[in-house]
């Protein structure tokens, strides 16, 4: 069983940074792919970013490319999302999820375990 508990939300003006963390607790997470994903009001879940199991790889959706960081430190059993450059379109709901495989996984149907979601807001 793992919980995954989000923060690091708010609301920041357009151009500006935000960093959201993820712990997790369980003797599974140096073992599992952890991913973020966003959900905006009356949009569906949508992937943001994965990192595998050793923080070796990750996958980024192409919107954040460049601007969004996904990393991990195992041995404080917590994932981050650097986030930059924002824009009022990555306004949502952010997720943390852990996957049952090791490699980085797009699909909200890898993953197991979901966090509750902080609120990231961005004004123009």
């Amino acid at each position: 069983q793992v919980q995954l508990v989000e923060s690091g939300g708010g609301l920041v003006q357009a151009g500006g940074s935000l960093r959201l963390s993820c712990a997790a607790s369980g003797r599974t997470f140096s073992r599992a792919a952890m991913g973020w994903f966003r959900q905006a009001p009356g949009k569906e879940r949508e992937f943001v970013a994965a990192i595998n199991w050793s923080g070796g790889t990750t996958s980024y959706t192409d919107s954040v490319k460049g601007r969004f960081t996904i990393s991990r430190d195992n041995a404080k059993n917590t994932v981050y999302l650097q986030m930059n450059s924002l824009k009022p379109e990555d306004t949502a709901v952010y997720h943390c999820a852990a996957s049952s495989v090791r490699f980085a996984v797009r699909s909200p149907s890898d993953y197991t375990y979901w966090g509750q979601g902080t609120q990231v807001t961005v004004s123009s």
